[in-house]
């Protein structure tokens, strides 16, 4: 039975779902530890559930081969498969969260950030997501809500991998999350609604210069950073670093965006490009290409066009 996926503010038991979820994969273990994931430590050491997906994202944006054009397209940005490689992240996500909670009809909450841009500015970082009893505030160190680090309790949140020098990933002395709300206002409803309209899912030269939905969505066009991008960039932080999944929002705003491109599909068609007869610069990104793994078998986008059978959302609205 499908689940469906709700708004995080509209009910108060799947926000502490979520919350309680994501606190207990970071205390879940799965038995992979940093040896066999090229990160150095001495001795080797477990990687919790929840990190696992931190390290599969950062590696996502460390696989590319660079376009003629140089514009930095890698194994899961900056190109087509942007949309399926994250909703398949989304999957393996939900799945985990469902199992630790004990509850298979859980869905992934999404924050409507475009609904919470059409706010002013000044009020954005203060708006009912960023509460206690949510997400938690903006602050070096994050000091209210959830995810606070306490340095003598073992099982409250803590970001244990980040970004050394040379974007390599490294595993640090466990320490708060980091954010700054407000250092760019999000994206509206006016431009999801604007990019809903696109007639075309991407184009060439697949990249950040492309036309097209997912580019628009991904939010290097018209103006960059907007709509997903944008997210990164006001909630700031650990959000603005490859290893941005160390913050739990981004879920929530990662699933804003498969909503989207939900909505898109039910207007223009399960559609994808490129086809799988585009040249092979583009693996990774093609219809049928496997999608960059960790430690799951890969999936294709082609996999991802159609997931009826296994969640919905309560609304498409943009």
């Amino acid at each position: 039975m499908a689940v469906v996926r709700q708004n995080i503010l509209t009910d108060a038991g799947v926000r502490k779902k979520y919350i309680d979820g994501v606190l207990a994969l970071k205390q879940d273990f799965s038995g992979v530890t940093t040896a066999p994931l090229g990160i150095p430590t001495n001795p080797p050491v477990q990687v919790s559930t929840y990190d696992l997906f931190v390290i599969w994202h950062h590696r996502s944006m460390s696989e590319f081969t660079p376009p003629a054009n140089g514009s930095g397209r890698n194994a899961a940005h900056i190109g087509p498969v942007f949309l399926p490689w994250h909703r398949w992240m989304l999957l393996l996500f939900e799945q985990h969260l469902q199992r630790v909670v004990g509850d298979a009809s859980f869905g992934l909450p999404y924050w409507d950030w475009a609904a919470d841009g059409m706010r002013p500015a000044a009020q954005q970082p203060t708006l009912p997501v960023w509460a206690a009893d949510a997400m938690g505030g903006s602050g070096n160190p994050v000091s209210t809500g959830p995810f606070v680090f306490q340095a003598n309790n073992s099982n409250s949140f803590r970001v244990t991998f980040d970004i050394g020098p040379n974007n390599q990933l490294r595993m640090v002395p466990a320490r708060s999350l980091r954010r700054a709300l407000g250092s760019s206002p999000l994206g509206t409803t006016t431009q999801t609604t604007a990019a809903l309209t696109q007639t075309i899912y991407d184009a060439d030269p697949w990249d950040g210069t492309s036309s097209g939905f997912r580019n628009r969505l991904e939010g290097w066009r018209p103006t960059p950073p907007a709509l997903h991008n944008r997210v990164h960039v006001f909630v700031g932080g650990d959000m603005g670093l490859a290893t941005s999944p160390n913050d739990p929002v981004f879920y929530l705003n990662h699933c804003n965006v498969d909503r989207l491109w939900e909505a898109w599909m039910t207007q223009h068609g399960r559609t994808y490009r490129p086809p799988q007869t585009a040249p092979a610069t583009l693996f990774r990104h093609r219809l049928t290409d496997p999608m960059f793994p960790l430690v799951a078998p890969p999936r294709t986008p082609q996999q991802m066009l159609d997931v009826a059978s296994v969640y919905s959302y309560d609304s498409l609205h943009p």
